[in-house]
């Protein structure tokens, strides 16, 4: 299914493995930042509710 990319092959497949890498690793840490975020302002407005 994959085209004949001849000699460049291995190039081209690291590059979209890369790619790949990349952008599940910045969805990890999106993930991980709005979960801290949710977590920070839950508390703020906990605190600010009992003052």
């Amino acid at each position: 299914m994959l085209p004949d990319l001849g000699k460049y092959t291995l190039p081209v497949l690291a590059a979209y493995a890369s790619m790949f890498v990349l952008i599940g690793g910045l969805i990890l840490v999106s993930l991980r930042n709005a979960k801290k975020s949710k977590a920070t302002l839950a508390r703020l407005e906990a605190n600010r509710k009992s003052k």
